[in-house]
C-alpha cells in the first residue's frame, strides 16, 4: 500500500463576514473555528477548496 500524502491546514482568520461557498469549504476541509488544524489528505479535491479560501488559511505540507 503506497500512503497518500496529507497538508496541514490552519484556519487563519475568522469565517465571520465571508461568503456562504467559502464557509463551507472551510467545514469540507473539517475547519469549525479560528487556529484549529487539521490534516487532509493531498487530494486534487481538497486541493481546490484550499485554493478557493487560501486568504483564510495557513497550508503546511
Amino acid at each position: 500500500m503506497t500512503k497518500q500524502k496529507k497538508i496541514k491546514v490552519t484556519l487563519a482568520k475568522s469565517l465571520i463576514g465571508t461568503l456562504q461557498s467559502h464557509r463551507a469549504c472551510a467545514r469540507g476541509l473539517g475547519l469549525r473555528y479560528r487556529e484549529h488544524t487539521v490534516e487532509v489528505l493531498d487530494t486534487p479535491q481538497n486541493r481546490g477548496m484550499i485554493n478557493k479560501i487560501s486568504y483564510l488559511l495557513k497550508v503546511e505540507v
